[in-house]
């Protein structure tokens, strides 16, 4: 999967942004690998790691020749990129491999805390809540992602004919699912849809419902038939995903707290974000949530909407800065030894 930049007649960077494949993941090395394409003109390669066997269950330290272990999907093949975008375990014996292939010709920026010396790396771009820190080491609020105002833009008039005639305020409830530190059970979906039902039906406007892959398929039947009543639309999966269009046609926007991407994209749209509860407990995500009540970008949900103002998060944007800052520092394209 590639796109370009082609506005520039500079020659353009070679970026590929690596990961596993998950949705989450992906979108965190794709939107990094965005922005420094709205930058730089640059050419941009998705790649999606696969592991043949347990192989991509060994820890980083045992996979030796990872090159060979991988499946022919993977295409992890020269000539090797200017710039190596990563995230996500399935990643890592190959980032801190991928200077020695190319003969220190690729810049290698890792996503997300590696557990792992980040010498191994040129740059590592950390959630702040994980609190690593060192020289190469750029923390930021939150994760990358894909949101920006073209895209919001583009994906609003894309979707202007089943949104515009939604009353205001519209409402985007941009619901996650089960993980390692959350989960949402048929108790607290039904609760989460009283809460978001009783504001609505008694101020009026509309909600626009969107679920992920993690939504527990009973959580996602209980939220859409309580809430299938109210003014709008519910997203079943099929077709064309209006996520971002719910983002940028919203008035307040409602997120779960499992999901650290999802915050960030709500918070990058400088509308009022609030935060559902759901079951279980992190200190990582609460210091994350409060990261964001500090910039004054979200709050916990209390059953009613009001708003504020502030300033949209743009940690994409200045994490793409510091990649760029750092490459250049190191010369951009060197010559292969």
């Amino acid at each position: 999967m590639t796109a370009s930049n082609p506005t520039s007649s500079e020659t353009p960077l070679i970026i590929w942004a690596v990961s596993d494949g998950r949705a989450g993941i992906e979108a965190q090395v794709v939107g990094l690998a965005n922005a420094v394409a709205r930058k730089r003109p640059a050419r941009i390669i998705v790649k999606r790691v696969g592991w043949k066997s347990w192989i991509g269950r060994l820890p980083w330290w045992l996979n030796l020749a990872p090159r060979s272990f991988l499946t022919p999907e993977s295409d992890l093949t020269p000539p090797w990129p200017d710039l190596w975008i990563a995230a996500g375990r399935a990643t890592l014996p190959l980032s801190i491999r991928v200077k020695g292939w190319s003969k220190k010709k690729t810049y290698v920026v890792q996503i997300q805390d590696p557990r792992m010396p980040t010498r191994l790396f040129d740059l590592v771009i950390p959630p702040r809540h994980d609190r690593l820190t060192g020289d190469n080491v750029f923390p930021i609020t939150g994760s990358p992602g894909r949101v920006n105002a073209d895209r919001l833009a583009a994906d609003l008039e894309h979707f202007k004919a089943e949104l515009d005639p939604l009353p205001r305020p519209r409402v985007a409830v941009i619901i996650g699912g089960k993980s390692k530190a959350h989960d949402l059970s048929v108790e607290r979906a039904a609760a989460m849809a009283r809460e978001v039902e009783l504001p609505v039906a008694q101020e009026g406007g509309s909600v626009m419902v969107s679920f992920t892959r993690r939504t527990p398929e009973p959580a996602r039947a209980i939220l859409a038939a309580r809430l299938k009543h109210l003014p709008g639309v519910i997203w079943d999966g099929e077709g064309e995903n209006p996520y971002f269009a719910y983002l940028a046609a919203a008035d307040y926007i409602l997120v779960t707290e499992d999901s650290t991407n999802l915050a960030t994209d709500a918070a990058s749209t400088g509308k009022p974000v609030f935060v559902l509860k759901m079951e279980g407990e992190s200190l990582k995500f609460r210091l994350f949530h409060e990261d964001l009540e500090s910039l004054g970008a979200a709050r916990p949900f209390g059953g009613a909407f009001h708003s504020w103002q502030y300033p949209p998060l743009a940690e994409t944007d200045r994490a793409a800065d510091e990649v760029l800052r750092r490459y250049d520092e190191r010369g951009g394209r060197p010559v292969p030894g």
